[in-house]
């Protein structure tokens, strides 16, 4: 479909990539990658044609149509979402006005034996067939299946696309591409604004409707699950790897390893063939040999290495001190604008724990972590815990950097201790390498101030973050540096997050915001998707009760109970004679009556953990040995009733069955 030869890009006296070659074929899936500034975005811009190259070819068919979607794109505000989206459909507009025509001209003439009508109503039926042929009939219907499958409800469509963030106009630019069906699509970071469920229906359209696709992403797992194929832009040289994203990953691994030992072998041959000229340059003898040496030195072509990969740096947070048991307590908590965006949360986030905040834009996660900053008023009751300090990670943080200090200068002045040390060595790991670091604040981008405000977190003592979309700005690599600093991290962590290969083996437990509520699943990200599905979302909506899903009430605990208590007032099986029925009622009774009393225990506990956690708040009582002692025996008991509670909870739900 697209075919490259002897591709050139030059913006300085280094050129980004030479004599690139490759060809795009029908079903490939590429993942286009190198590190940040390789050329990747000026790659898609060349194959559609925005851009030039310095000198090469690449050949587009005439009849080849390619869709191509930016990062940044300028958006028009004075339509609707329907009628934006309707303009992909332009081209069979104009496809359907031109059949009509030919239709009027053949109901008009009367000459039906002519040649001339024989070949109007050839023209017409193979017009009207490519009408058909591009799903001209359905193409409402399609409209609609794509943009919900991109996050928006029917009433959306109908709304100004004004009304929208540019994250959510640039799913609507999307969409409008993934409808004109091209032959090759383009697309340059297309999950950056999209949320979990949104990706994985792309994941699928890509699949299975597009015919070629070059991509550009940050999201490891989205372009491994899409890709058969990789290029890759190294040491200006674009590579191409017949695989899938994983499996280049282990290739580019090997031939980094044979470009090193060719490395140092070719420098070994180097210093040979120098320490030659030098001993024997004045030798009359051997003159005729450290000429011929001189000449095979200057026909050398020095080996390149790719740059060392700053992802097995680790990082660590600064120590700080130990927070109370429970960071977060959230107790009938609701907020609403002119909608109720939810209601009756409640949930309990413990010390150490690692969480996840996962659903659909707009449903109120960024909107709880304000409420748990205190930034906006809320109804209900919601504790940060003793001794809790927060770092909070925004993308209005970006906007609070001092704009007159340098990269370094933001850094330095925050690092303590060792770490100073090693501040280069973080920046080259955060995209700020070399001359970077000497830029002004008020230079940067909106996506290198993320980066710089990312890294000053990084060395702040807290012992509890909260990141809200902490990857989108960040490559691969420095992805990997936070995902291993915060697994590191012995405090507690709330990540809000679409990034399905960063959370996995992160986090530990998933909140799921949705339909106006707050639901937790148990288990890490991925555990989260499988039992998605299995049950729909339009399930987990309709029950507060499921297999995968735990209601967060009682702080925290499932009501059991309440729902045994519901079954045990079902029918009684026809095989069950009333004997048996009537003694098994009297277990069931006798056990939820077990889990009742264990329920009351645990809350008096728990209240009692409270009143101690205020009063050792207090600086008079801080070092009063007896309320801490009372503490621990108390806590101490809570685990052990919680775990006798959860086991008379799995005994009455045996019961029930």
């Amino acid at each position: 479909m697209i075919s490259v030869e002897g591709l050139r890009v030059e913006f300085s006296i280094k050129p980004l990539f030479a004599n690139a070659s490759f060809v795009v074929n029908d079903k490939d899936r590429i993942a286009l990658v190198g590190k940040n500034g390789a050329g990747k975005s000026t790659l898609l811009k060349i194959l559609c044609g925005q851009q030039q190259p310095t000198s090469g070819i690449v050949s587009v068919p005439q009849d080849t149509t390619i869709g191509y979607l930016p990062q940044v794109m300028n958006l028009q505000d004075d339509t609707t979402v329907r009628q934006e989206a309707q303009k992909a459909f332009a081209n069979i507009t104009d496809m359907k006005a031109h059949v009509e025509q030919l239709e009027r001209q053949m109901n008009e003439r009367t000459d039906y034996e002519s040649e001339d009508y024989m070949a109007l109503v050839e023209r017409y039926t193979t017009e009207h067939e490519r009408y058909m042929m591009m799903g001209a009939e359905s193409r409402e219907a399609e409209l609609e299946r794509t943009l919900a499958g991109l996050g928006f409800t029917r009433e959306d469509l109908e709304r100004p696309t004004k009304e929208f963030s540019g994250g959510w106009r640039m799913r609507i630019e999307l969409a409008k591409i993934l409808l004109q069906k091209p032959d090759v699509l383009l697309l340059d970071e297309p999950t950056n604004h999209l949320d979990i469920e949104s990706i994985q229906w792309l994941e699928q359209f890509l699949a299975q409707s597009a015919k070629a696709v070059v991509l550009v992403s940050h999201d490891r797992a989205f372009i491994n699950n899409v890709s058969n194929r990789t290029l890759e832009i190294s040491c200006g040289q674009i590579i191409d790897y017949k695989v899938k994203y994983d499996e280049y990953v282990v290739l580019r691994k090997e031939r980094r390893e044979q470009q090193l030992r060719a490395y140092e072998n070719q420098q070994k041959e180097v210093a040979e063939m120098k320490d030659f000229i030098e001993r024997f340059r004045y030798k009359a003898t051997k003159a005729v040999q450290v000429q011929q040496k001189v000449k095979q030195l200057e026909k050398i072509v020095p080996i390149e290495v790719d740059e060392v990969d700053n992802s097995a740096m680790h990082l660590k947070f600064p120590p700080c001190l130990r927070s109370g048991d429970y960071p977060v307590i959230c107790e009938e908590v609701k907020k609403e604008y002119a909608h109720v965006v939810f209601d009756h949360v409640n949930l309990t986030i413990k010390r150490g724990e690692k969480v996840a905040f996962v659903g659909k834009n707009g449903e109120g996660k960024s909107t709880l972590v304000k409420c748990i900053m205190n930034e906006i008023p809320f109804e209900g009751h919601l504790k940060v815990g003793h001794n809790v300090q927060i770092g909070y990670f925004a993308q209005n943080q970006a906007q609070l950097l001092d704009e007159n200090l340098t990269v370094f200068q933001t850094i330095d002045n925050v690092a303590k201790g060792e770490i100073r040390l090693k501040i280069n060595d973080i920046l080259g790991a955060f995209m700020f390498g070399g001359e970077e670091s000497d830029k002004k604040v008020k230079v940067l981008s909106g996506g290198e101030r993320s980066r710089l405000a990312m890294i000053r977190l990084l060395l702040e003592p807290v012992n509890m973050l909260i990141l809200d979309e902490p990857t989108n700005h960040l490559d691969m690599a420095s992805k990997d540096v936070l995902k291993e600093a915060i697994k590191a991290f012995d405090g507690t962590a709330i990540i809000v997050s679409h990034d399905r290969e960063f959370l996995d083996g992160l986090v530990t437990k998933v909140y799921e915001f949705g339909g106006g509520k707050v639901r937790e699943h148990l288990g890490g990200i991925y555990d989260f998707l499988q039992a998605k599905k299995i049950n729909e979302l339009s399930e987990l909506e309709k029950t507060a009760l499921g297999s995968q899903v735990i209601r967060t009430e009682r702080k925290g605990l499932p009501p059991v109970a309440d729902e045994a208590s519901a079954r045990s007032g079902q029918a009684t099986p026809r095989n069950t004679s009333y004997a048996e029925h009537k003694e098994q009622q009297k277990q069931i009774r006798k056990a939820e009556k077990a889990v009742e009393q264990s329920e009351r225990k645990i809350s008096d506990m728990e209240r009692r953990l409270k009143e101690l956690d205020d009063l050792l708040m207090k600086p008079e009582n801080a070092s009063n040995m007896e309320f801490v002692t009372e503490y621990t025996s108390t806590k101490k008991a809570l685990d052990e009733e919680v775990e006798r509670w959860e086991r008379l909870s799995e005994e009455l739900e045996q019961l029930s069955i």
